[in-house]
């Protein structure tokens, strides 16, 4: 028996040492952050052991080239992916902190893509899932100078923008001519939306808001770098100045959209057949999105008066005027297939329409509080109406109210002050929520925890989570909320049951046909860089009827294929949280790994 465990220890230690074996070659089967890691922080890959028997039990770093081995250790225990059964094993070597670009090696099964550990590893992906948006402008070319080889004239000038009859009024009638240009492509599509702009806008303005020391230095070569606007806010007026055409200078009214009444064919934004362009009818929601971001937008701009004299004003003004409406039509909710039984042309693109408008008032009352110090918005709906954190989405931005009033939680008039204790319950009862029993899970991430986090754009919700998590850290200094928010990055990078890496031209596998119109009809093999894809979605089959999916099982329903616009699409409101995890992880860096001392 001695001489077998003797035999046993001998041939684990030999088998530590040994440099990776060229035989066994590339695995898909580890599976890890493809971009890398901070020295200081975890560094996990999985192994997915579909056999329920891994090659070996131990495992190794080694330089990219396999030559030499860094680091040796113990592979887990087995567990149990309780959504699609299959067992995952962890390789654990956080404590390895020498900078340079690795590969993870398992004996008998292969290696893993290479990765970086070095300080700002996550520096490309943050300033790329940014620029991604500078790709999505409409109205104006992309020189090559600043899209490289993604450069394309201008499309949708949106100067002749027609107002639809459901959007009609006294002084704009049905067919009335107005310019909306400017904004963003919200999609795979070419249209606008208000809805969707609102929780985009609100993230990214959320990251300055939180972190203006960084973002100040945040560069992403776009045409306004050399101006005194750090890019982060540059590209954001870019979309705000289009939002701000979209409300009635008459009544303050917001339109939902701008839109085609169908979608664009598969084309080039400048080679898509003419047709006419509409504003559709206000809404509700639409008001108090946009209410929300003009308040916040006015609190940010104030600091910048020199270089846009009057627009924080503005915003201001915008956001009243846009608030005032929704109080006089708190009913205004935007049903696409009743407009469209009254109304025609029929206008059948995205709807971003909604049931109820109770999470817009709450984020647009906290945002009008926090601009103007003026109680009566703090007061005009109940903050707190459950004891409830539903994760922000674009049809449920409650949360975005919290994490304002907790960013400013020094400046609340007494009022305010006196729900603190509460506020702080709300994003810590969340943030509990997702970190609780991370390790006993297959990928150790808060991220797909629960077969409901599989949801169209789940990436986002992974995003999303992060930046929950990140909430709660900046309330308590805990740094396992740091921590957790960091291993849903890693997911998002690769450490996921499908193994791709979801941002475009940021990883070893990554999505290469996206349903985005210009990376399929642009003639380039590489998809425009810097989106998020949507990413694993239970229900994706059922939904886009894209043929070629494998599995049913949840957590790996995904087809890199741009017909698969239920898990493969692109938008703004999943980019906007990829840039706000991605940047914040590279502000709190230095905070990073502080759990593991304690």
């Amino acid at each position: 028996m001695r001489k077998t465990l003797l035999n046993w220890l001998l041939l684990g230690c030999l088998i530590a040492n040994q440099p990776a074996n060229a035989q066994t070659g590339l695995s898909e089967r580890i599976r890890l952050n493809q971009i890398g890691f901070y020295p200081a922080a975890a560094k996990v890959a999985i192994i997915v052991d579909e056999q329920g028997g891994a090659a070996a039990n131990v495992f190794q770093v080694t330089t990219s080239d396999g030559k030499k081995v860094v680091y040796s250790g113990t592979l887990s225990e087995p567990r149990k992916n309780v959504i699609s059964g299959k067992m995952a094993r962890t390789a654990d070597f956080s404590s390895f902190r020498t900078t340079g670009t690795y590969v993870v090696n398992v004996p008998g099964l292969g290696y893993s893509y290479p990765f970086a550990i070095r300080p700002d590893v996550h520096h490309g992906v943050a300033a790329g899932a940014l620029k991604g948006f500078y790709y999505q402008r409409v109205s104006t070319e992309l020189p090559e100078k600043f899209a490289g080889q993604w450069h394309r004239p201008a499309g949708h000038p949106d100067n002749h923008v027609l107002i639809h009859p459901s959007a009609a009024s006294a002084s704009r009638p049905a067919g009335t001519v107005i310019s909306s240009p400017w904004g963003w492509y919200d999609a795979g599509d070419y249209n606008k939306y208000i809805v969707n702009s609102g929780i985009t806008l609100g993230t990214l303005l959320s990251l300055y808001e939180d972190f203006p020391d960084y973002c100040k230095t945040l560069t992403v070569n776009i045409p306004e770098s050399k101006n005194k606007l750090p890019d982060l806010l540059d590209e954001s007026l870019w979309n705000l100045r289009w939002m701000m055409t979209m409300q009635d200078p008459a009544d303050g009214g917001v339109y939902h959209k701008l839109t085609n009444a169908k979608f664009d064919g598969m084309e080039m934004p400048d080679k898509v057949k003419p047709t006419e362009r509409y504003v559709v009818q206000k809404s509700v929601t639409a008001a108090l999105d946009f209410a929300a971001v003009m308040a916040q937008s006015a609190r940010i701009f104030k600091g910048y008066s020199r270089e846009l004299p009057g627009l924080a004003d503005s915003c201001k003004a915008a956001a009243i005027k846009a608030w005032d409406w929704a109080k006089l039509n708190p009913k205004a909710l935007y049903n696409q297939d009743a407009m469209n039984k009254e109304f025609d042309p029929d206008v059948v693109t995205g709807t971003y329409g909604d049931r109820n408008a109770d999470d817009e008032w709450i984020w647009a009352a906290a945002e009008l509080y926090l601009t103007t110090k003026d109680d009566t918005y703090y007061t005009a709906v109940n903050l707190f109406p459950d004891d409830k954190t539903p994760l922000p989405s674009w049809p449920q931005v409650r949360t975005l109210a919290y994490y304002s009033l907790a960013r400013f939680s020094d400046q609340l008039t007494s009022r305010g002050k006196q729900d603190l204790p509460t506020l702080k319950s709300h994003i810590t009862q969340l943030a509990d929520q997702l970190r609780q029993d991370v390790d006993k899970h297959a990928f150790q991430t808060p991220m797909g925890k629960a077969a409901s986090d599989y949801i169209w754009g789940s990436s986002a919700v992974a995003a999303n989570q992060g930046i929950a998590l990140i909430q709660a850290y900046r309330l308590t200094n805990d740094a396992t909320y740091l921590d957790a928010a960091l291993a849903n990055m890693d997911y998002l990078m690769g450490r996921n049951a499908v193994g791709y890496s979801f941002v475009t031209g940021f990883g070893s596998k990554t999505p290469m046909h996206p349903h985005h119109r210009p990376s399929v009809a642009d003639g380039i093999e590489a998809p425009v860089p810097g989106l998020l894809s949507g990413g694993t979605n239970a229900n994706a089959a059922r939904q886009d009827k894209c043929a070629g999916y494998t599995t049913t099982v949840a957590d790996e329903v995904f087809f890199d294929n741009d017909c698969s616009y239920a898990s493969n699409e692109i938008a703004i409101n999943w980019n906007a949280p990829l840039v706000y995890l991605a940047n914040a992880l590279e502000a709190l860096q230095g905070k990073i790994g502080m759990s593991a001392k304690k």
